[in-house]
């Protein structure tokens, strides 16, 4: 497994090692040890999947406050995305500014996020579907999100959005408009 730092601090793309023969290829997608060696959130609460009928599909920006707040690991099993993570820590020198990173099942690799980053996605092909790990157990009352298209955060999304579910799209903005 390879560790790519990301702009913002703690967020990494994470690249498997591929071992390949005539019969395709064996990969470690998730390795305890690993994660513990390179300071990562070792814990994994949840694994869950989603997946999306349509391309322009986003949803985002979610994530889930103290003391629920959770680290992902993101991977694509079919199609692709856009992800997005948007550095909400208020103490981090990255405060609001975002990474994307095109994921998908060509290239195999998987976005770490760090507890206090919302995340998001936007779909580039009809019929993508993503698995995720999550560190901890979801609370409903601790779910936060704010809008995909806030300009505090100004992300450049390579896509238009044609699908996205009105709770996505109701988010507050992170500030005002003045």
């Amino acid at each position: 497994m390879n560790l790519t730092p990301t702009n913002i601090p703690g967020c990494f793309v994470m690249s498997p090692t591929r071992h390949e023969d005539d019969r395709g290829y064996f990969a470690r997608l998730y390795d305890r040890d690993f994660a513990l060696a390179n300071q990562l959130d070792p814990d994994v609460s949840i694994v869950a999947t989603t997946f999306n009928k349509l391309k322009g599909t986003l949803r985002g920006m979610h994530l889930q406050t103290a003391p629920f707040a959770e680290t992902k690991v993101v991977r694509v099993t079919r199609g692709s995305i856009f992800d997005v993570a948007v550095d909400l820590r208020k103490d981090s020198p990255t405060y609001l500014q975002w990474h994307g990173e095109l994921l998908s099942i060509e290239n195999a690799k998987q976005l770490y996020i760090p507890k206090g980053c919302a995340h998001g996605y936007l779909t580039l092909e009809d019929q993508t579907e993503l698995n995720y790990l999550l560190s901890a157990p979801y609370s409903p009352a601790h779910a936060a999100g704010y809008r995909f298209d806030d300009p505090a955060f100004a992300i450049d999304w390579p896509g238009e959005v044609s699908m996205i579910h009105p709770r996505d799209a109701g988010y507050a903005l992170l500030t005002p408009p003045r």
